[in-house]
Protein backbone atom coordinates (compact mmCIF):
# COMPACT_ATOMS: atom_id res chain seq x y z
CA UNK A 1 0.00 0.00 0.00
CA UNK A 2 2.73 2.44 0.77
CA UNK A 3 4.59 1.84 -2.41
CA UNK A 4 1.46 2.51 -4.19
CA UNK A 5 0.98 6.06 -2.73
CA UNK A 6 4.81 6.26 -3.17
CA UNK A 7 3.68 5.66 -7.40
CA UNK A 8 0.87 7.73 -7.35
CA UNK A 9 2.46 10.82 -5.35
CA UNK A 10 5.80 10.40 -8.17
CA UNK A 11 2.71 10.12 -11.10
CA UNK A 12 1.37 13.34 -9.64
CA UNK A 13 4.90 15.23 -9.03
CA UNK A 14 5.85 14.20 -12.54
CA UNK A 15 3.08 15.34 -14.34
CA UNK A 16 2.55 18.51 -12.55
CA UNK A 17 6.75 18.96 -13.73
CA UNK A 18 6.34 18.31 -17.17
CA UNK A 19 2.51 18.99 -17.93
CA UNK A 20 2.11 22.20 -15.69
CA UNK A 21 5.67 23.75 -15.89
CA UNK A 22 8.12 22.51 -19.10
CA UNK A 23 5.42 22.17 -21.57
CA UNK A 24 3.24 25.36 -20.99
CA UNK A 25 6.61 27.49 -20.72
CA UNK A 26 9.06 26.01 -23.51
CA UNK A 27 6.49 23.99 -25.96
CA UNK A 28 8.87 21.46 -27.04
CA UNK A 29 6.73 18.02 -26.88
CA UNK A 30 9.82 15.49 -27.55
CA UNK A 31 11.19 15.88 -24.11
CA UNK A 32 7.92 15.37 -22.52
CA UNK A 33 7.95 12.08 -23.32
CA UNK A 34 11.38 12.05 -22.33
CA UNK A 35 10.62 13.17 -19.58
CA UNK A 36 8.06 10.81 -18.40
CA UNK A 37 10.04 8.06 -19.77
CA UNK A 38 13.16 8.71 -17.56
CA UNK A 39 11.07 9.45 -13.87
CA UNK A 40 8.78 6.01 -14.64
CA UNK A 41 11.91 3.97 -15.38
CA UNK A 42 13.90 5.42 -12.77
CA UNK A 43 11.25 4.63 -10.30
CA UNK A 44 10.89 1.13 -11.67
CA UNK A 45 14.50 0.60 -11.33
CA UNK A 46 15.18 2.05 -7.61
CA UNK A 47 11.86 -0.17 -6.55
CA UNK A 48 13.15 -3.13 -7.80
CA UNK A 49 16.59 -2.41 -6.06
CA UNK A 50 14.98 -1.49 -3.13
CA UNK A 51 12.88 -4.86 -2.91
CA UNK A 52 15.41 -7.48 -3.77
CA UNK A 53 18.61 -8.22 -1.98
CA UNK A 54 20.70 -7.76 -4.98
CA UNK A 55 24.34 -6.25 -3.86
CA UNK A 56 25.03 -2.46 -4.32
CA UNK A 57 27.83 -3.38 -6.93
CA UNK A 58 24.60 -4.69 -9.10
CA UNK A 59 22.67 -1.72 -8.68
CA UNK A 60 25.60 0.57 -9.18
CA UNK A 61 26.28 -1.57 -12.38
CA UNK A 62 22.72 -1.17 -14.04
CA UNK A 63 23.28 2.38 -13.46
CA UNK A 64 26.44 3.02 -14.61
CA UNK A 65 24.61 0.37 -18.06
CA UNK A 66 21.81 3.17 -17.83
CA UNK A 67 24.66 5.97 -17.93
CA UNK A 68 25.40 5.20 -21.48
CA UNK A 69 22.46 6.11 -22.87
CA UNK A 70 23.23 9.64 -23.81
CA UNK A 71 21.52 12.51 -25.96
CA UNK A 72 22.75 12.38 -29.10
CA UNK A 73 19.57 13.88 -31.03
CA UNK A 74 19.33 17.65 -30.22
CA UNK A 75 21.18 19.72 -28.33
CA UNK A 76 19.03 20.70 -24.82
CA UNK A 77 19.50 23.52 -23.19
CA UNK A 78 20.49 24.43 -19.50
CA UNK A 79 17.22 24.35 -17.94
CA UNK A 80 16.12 21.07 -19.89
CA UNK A 81 19.09 19.54 -18.14
CA UNK A 82 17.59 20.78 -14.51
CA UNK A 83 14.58 19.21 -15.60
CA UNK A 84 16.14 16.13 -16.25
CA UNK A 85 17.24 15.80 -13.18
CA UNK A 86 14.75 17.01 -11.08
CA UNK A 87 12.76 13.89 -12.94
CA UNK A 88 15.34 11.68 -12.02
CA UNK A 89 15.34 13.03 -8.54
CA UNK A 90 11.68 12.45 -8.06
CA UNK A 91 11.57 8.99 -9.65
CA UNK A 92 14.60 7.77 -7.17
CA UNK A 93 12.92 9.39 -3.82
CA UNK A 94 9.86 7.49 -4.61
CA UNK A 95 11.92 4.52 -5.90
CA UNK A 96 14.31 4.43 -2.66
CA UNK A 97 11.72 5.45 0.12
CA UNK A 98 10.06 2.53 1.97
CA UNK A 99 7.34 4.64 2.99
CA UNK A 100 4.99 7.33 2.19
CA UNK A 101 6.51 9.94 5.30
CA UNK A 102 7.20 13.38 5.17
CA UNK A 103 10.68 13.72 4.49
CA UNK A 104 9.86 12.06 0.85
CA UNK A 105 7.33 14.34 0.10
CA UNK A 106 8.82 17.60 1.49
CA UNK A 107 11.97 16.64 -0.90
CA UNK A 108 9.07 16.18 -4.00
CA UNK A 109 7.38 19.64 -3.08
CA UNK A 110 10.89 21.24 -2.84
CA UNK A 111 12.06 20.10 -6.39
CA UNK A 112 9.09 21.00 -7.86
CA UNK A 113 9.12 24.23 -6.72
CA UNK A 114 12.55 24.97 -7.19
CA UNK A 115 11.59 24.81 -11.00
CA UNK A 116 8.29 26.87 -10.70
CA UNK A 117 10.41 29.59 -9.41
CA UNK A 118 13.74 28.83 -10.69
CA UNK A 119 12.04 28.85 -14.06
CA UNK A 120 9.61 31.74 -14.00
CA UNK A 121 9.14 33.70 -17.30
CA UNK A 122 9.16 36.84 -14.76
CA UNK A 123 12.17 35.70 -13.09
CA UNK A 124 15.37 38.12 -14.99
CA UNK A 125 12.53 38.38 -18.04
CA UNK A 126 14.99 41.48 -18.99
CA UNK A 127 18.34 39.78 -19.85
CA UNK A 128 18.43 37.70 -22.89
CA UNK A 129 21.90 35.66 -24.40
CA UNK A 130 22.85 35.04 -28.18
CA UNK A 131 25.92 33.66 -29.66
CA UNK A 132 26.55 36.00 -32.72
CA UNK A 133 28.71 35.78 -36.02
CA UNK A 134 29.54 39.20 -37.23
CA UNK A 135 30.99 40.45 -40.45
CA UNK A 136 33.65 42.22 -39.39
CA UNK A 137 37.02 41.32 -37.46
CA UNK A 138 36.59 43.19 -34.13
CA UNK A 139 39.80 43.34 -31.93
CA UNK A 140 38.77 46.33 -29.93
CA UNK A 141 36.28 45.13 -27.36
CA UNK A 142 35.28 48.86 -26.61
CA UNK A 143 34.36 49.23 -30.18
CA UNK A 144 32.59 46.31 -30.27
CA UNK A 145 30.34 46.92 -27.05
CA UNK A 146 29.43 50.25 -28.50
CA UNK A 147 28.35 48.52 -31.86
CA UNK A 148 26.49 46.01 -30.06
CA UNK A 149 24.54 47.91 -27.66
CA UNK A 150 23.25 49.97 -31.29
CA UNK A 151 22.46 47.09 -32.54
CA UNK A 152 20.86 44.91 -29.75
CA UNK A 153 19.14 48.55 -28.57
CA UNK A 154 20.30 47.47 -25.23
CA UNK A 155 22.95 47.29 -22.29
CA UNK A 156 25.54 44.80 -22.89
CA UNK A 157 25.89 43.20 -19.56
CA UNK A 158 28.74 40.74 -20.42
CA UNK A 159 30.76 40.34 -23.80
CA UNK A 160 32.98 37.26 -24.71
CA UNK A 161 34.48 36.95 -27.86
CA UNK A 162 35.43 33.16 -29.45
CA UNK A 163 36.98 33.84 -32.51
CA UNK A 164 38.62 36.31 -34.25
CA UNK A 165 39.48 35.59 -38.28
CA UNK A 166 41.19 38.51 -39.27
CA UNK A 167 41.41 36.74 -43.11
CA UNK A 168 38.07 36.54 -43.49
CA UNK A 169 37.16 39.52 -41.85
CA UNK A 170 34.43 38.08 -39.35
CA UNK A 171 34.25 37.58 -35.44
CA UNK A 172 32.13 34.69 -33.36
CA UNK A 173 31.11 36.37 -30.23
CA UNK A 174 28.46 35.39 -27.16
CA UNK A 175 26.96 37.82 -25.82
CA UNK A 176 24.64 38.84 -22.89
CA UNK A 177 22.41 41.71 -22.67
CA UNK A 178 19.49 43.42 -20.42
CA UNK A 179 16.89 44.73 -23.05
CA UNK A 180 14.19 47.87 -22.09
CA UNK A 181 11.94 47.74 -19.78
CA UNK A 182 8.91 49.36 -22.21
CA UNK A 183 10.33 46.30 -24.45
CA UNK A 184 9.43 43.63 -21.64
CA UNK A 185 5.67 43.22 -22.15
CA UNK A 186 3.70 39.90 -20.46
CA UNK A 187 2.74 37.57 -23.05
CA UNK A 188 -1.31 38.79 -23.49
CA UNK A 189 -0.77 42.24 -23.58
CA UNK A 190 1.75 42.10 -26.25
CA UNK A 191 -0.31 39.55 -28.45
CA UNK A 192 -3.51 41.80 -28.16
CA UNK A 193 -1.17 44.60 -29.00
CA UNK A 194 0.07 42.58 -32.21
CA UNK A 195 -3.21 41.40 -32.77
CA UNK A 196 -4.72 45.25 -32.56
CA UNK A 197 -2.23 46.18 -35.36
CA UNK A 198 -2.66 43.85 -37.79
CA UNK A 199 -6.51 44.46 -37.09
CA UNK A 200 -5.83 48.57 -37.63
CA UNK A 201 -3.09 47.40 -40.56
CA UNK A 202 -6.14 45.50 -42.39
CA UNK A 203 -8.18 48.32 -42.35
CA UNK A 204 -5.93 50.88 -43.35
CA UNK A 205 -4.89 48.77 -46.49
CA UNK A 206 -8.40 47.99 -47.20
CA UNK A 207 -9.24 51.79 -47.18
CA UNK A 208 -5.93 52.75 -49.64
CA UNK A 209 -6.83 49.47 -51.87
CA UNK A 210 -10.50 51.28 -52.36
CA UNK A 211 -9.24 54.47 -52.29
CA UNK A 212 -7.02 53.22 -55.32
CA UNK A 213 -9.15 51.54 -57.66
CA UNK A 214 -11.77 54.44 -57.29
CA UNK A 215 -8.54 56.84 -58.52
CA UNK A 216 -7.66 54.80 -61.20
CA UNK A 217 -11.55 54.48 -62.69
CA UNK A 218 -11.78 57.95 -62.47
CA UNK A 219 -8.22 58.71 -64.42
CA UNK A 220 -9.17 55.20 -66.93
CA UNK A 221 -12.55 57.63 -67.81
CA UNK A 222 -10.41 60.80 -68.42
CA UNK A 223 -7.73 59.00 -70.83
CA UNK A 224 -11.04 57.02 -72.70
CA UNK A 225 -12.62 60.23 -73.22
CA UNK A 226 -9.88 62.73 -73.95
CA UNK A 227 -8.17 59.71 -76.49
CA UNK A 228 -11.38 58.83 -78.38
CA UNK A 229 -11.08 59.54 -82.05
CA UNK A 230 -14.35 61.14 -84.01
CA UNK A 231 -14.40 58.20 -86.16
CA UNK A 232 -14.73 55.86 -83.30
CA UNK A 233 -17.73 57.89 -82.11
CA UNK A 234 -21.08 55.79 -83.51
CA UNK A 235 -23.68 57.55 -86.32
CA UNK A 236 -26.56 56.31 -86.59
CA UNK A 237 -27.89 55.27 -90.02
CA UNK A 238 -30.01 58.05 -91.01
CA UNK A 239 -27.17 60.93 -90.54
CA UNK A 240 -24.93 59.09 -91.85
CA UNK A 241 -27.04 58.83 -94.91
CA UNK A 242 -27.89 62.58 -95.04
CA UNK A 243 -24.31 63.48 -94.41
CA UNK A 244 -23.38 61.29 -97.81
CA UNK A 245 -25.88 62.77 -99.70
CA UNK A 246 -24.45 66.36 -98.99
CA UNK A 247 -21.31 65.53 -99.62
CA UNK A 248 -22.70 64.41 -102.96
CA UNK A 249 -24.39 67.16 -103.85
Amino acid sequence: MNQLMLIAVDCVAIAILTFGIYFPRHHRRDLVVAFLGVNIGVLAVSMTLGSSTVGAGLGLGLFGVLSIIRLRSDEIAQHEVAYYFAALALGLIAGLSTELDASAASLMVLITAALIIGDHPRLFSRYRQQTMHLDVAHTDENALRSHLEAVLSARIVNLTIKHVDLVNDTTLIEVRYRIDRQRVEPDGVEKGRVEKGRVEKGRVEKGRVEKDRVEKDRVDQRIGLQSTPNDAIPVSPPVNAMFERTTAG
